[in-house]
C-alpha cells in the first residue's frame, strides 16, 4: 500500500472515531448536568455524596472528552505529531477516570437506591406545602407508574396535610393516586368515592366537616401498589444507560489509541521520506532500469556510427 493512501485512510478513521467520541462526550456531559441541575428528576433531590461524586465525574469526563476530541481532529488534519502525543496522554487519563466512575456507580448503587427512598419519603411528607415542581414530580411518578406512595397509599398518612385531618385510613389522597378522578380547581387532593355512611363517619377536624368536602376532587379506585418498584426500575435503567455509555467510550478510545499510534508512526515515516525526497518509493522500478540500459546502449551505437 502506498504511503499517502495509508495516511489518508488512517486520517479518515481517526476523524470518524473523534466525531463518535464527541457525540458520546456530549451525552455524558448531558447526563452529569441532568443529575446535578435538573429539578424535575428524583436524583437532584438526593443527599448522596456518592451520587454527587458520580455526577461531577461524568460532567468532568464529558467535558474532557469533548476537548480531547477537538484536539485529536486538529492534530490529525494538521499532521502535528506533538498534538497526537498530548492526545494519547489525555486518552490514558480518560480511560482510567471512566473506569473509576463506572466502578463507583456500580459499587454504590444500593446506597443511591436507599437515598432515593429517603428522598421520596421527604417529598411525600411535604407534598402540598412544597414547591410546585416537587408536587408535579410526585404526580407524574404516580400517574405513569400507576402507584401510590412509596410502599403503598398508607404512606400518605405521614403527609402534613393528611395527618392534620386525623384520618384512620387514607381516604383523602393526591388525585394522581386514583385510576380515575375528577379534580377540583381549589385543591390538589381527591376524596375517594365512598358510600354516604362512610363519608359521614369520616373523622374530619372541625374546620373540615364532611359537608365541606366538595373542596376535594373525587377519585375512584386508588392504587394499592407503592411506587418503590417503579422508581427502582427507573433508577436501574439510568444506571445501566450511564454504564453503557462509559463502556462504549472506553472501547472507542482503545480503538482510537491504536489508530493514533499507527498514524503517529506513519506521519514520522512520511516526514523522513520527504526529507530524503523519496515520498513514494526510493528504488527505481525494474522497467526504469531496463529503459536506462537501453538508452545507454542506443547512445553508444550512435557514437560508434559517428566515429566510422
Amino acid at each position: 500500500m502506498k504511503l499517502d493512501l495509508k495516511v489518508q485512510l488512517l486520517k479518515f478513521c481517526s476523524l470518524l472515531l473523534n466525531f463518535l467520541l464527541l457525540a458520546l462526550g456530549l451525552s455524558v456531559t448531558g447526563c452529569g448536568a441532568w443529575i446535578l441541575f435538573d429539578r424535575g428528576n428524583f436524583l437532584s433531590h438526593l443527599a448522596s455524596e456518592e451520587l454527587s461524586a458520580v455526577a461531577f465525574s461524568l460532567l468532568t469526563v464529558g467535558c474532557v472528552v469533548i476537548a480531547v476530541s477537538i484536539l485529536g481532529c486538529v492534530g490529525t488534519t494538521t499532521e502535528h505529531r506533538l498534538l497526537l502525543l498530548v492526545y494519547l496522554g489525555f486518552f490514558i487519563v480518560l480511560i482510567l477516570g471512566q473506569l473509576f466512575v463506572t466502578l463507583l456507580l456500580l459499587i454504590n448503587r444500593n446506597k443511591i437506591e436507599d437515598s432515593v427512598d429517603t428522598a421520596l419519603d421527604v417529598l411525600i411528607f411535604h407534598f402540598g406545602n412544597s414547591s410546585s415542581s416537587d408536587d408535579v414530580l410526585i404526580n407524574n411518578l404516580q400517574i405513569h407508574g400507576r402507584c401510590c406512595g412509596r410502599t403503598g397509599r398508607s404512606d400518605w398518612l405521614k403527609n402534613t396535610f393528611i395527618n392534620s385531618l386525623n384520618l384512620s385510613e387514607p381516604h383523602v389522597l393526591p388525585c394522581s393516586c386514583f385510576n380515575s378522578f375528577q379534580s377540583s380547581t381549589d385543591s390538589i387532593w381527591c376524596l375517594e368515592n365512598l358510600n354516604l355512611d362512610v363519608q359521614q363517619n369520616l373523622d374530619f377536624p372541625q374546620n373540615l366537616k364532611a359537608t365541606e368536602t366538595p373542596v376535594f376532587g373525587k377519585g375512584n379506585s386508588s392504587y394499592e401498589q407503592g411506587c418503590k418498584q417503579a422508581l427502582s426500575d427507573w433508577l436501574q435503567e439510568n444506571i445501566l444507560t450511564i454504564v453503557a455509555m462509559d463502556i462504549s467510550l472506553m472501547v472507542l478510545q482503545v480503538v482510537q489509541v491504536a489508530v493514533v499510534v499507527s498514524l503517529y508512526q506513519t506521519f514520522g515515516r512520511k516526514t523522513s521520506l520527504k526529507e530524503a525526497n523519496q515520498l513514494i518509493d526510493p528504488d527505481p522500478t525494474p522497467s526504469e532500469d531496463y529503459q536506462m540500459i537501453d538508452d545507454q546502449n542506443h547512445s553508444s551505437v550512435i557514437q560508434c556510427t559517428n566515429l566510422q
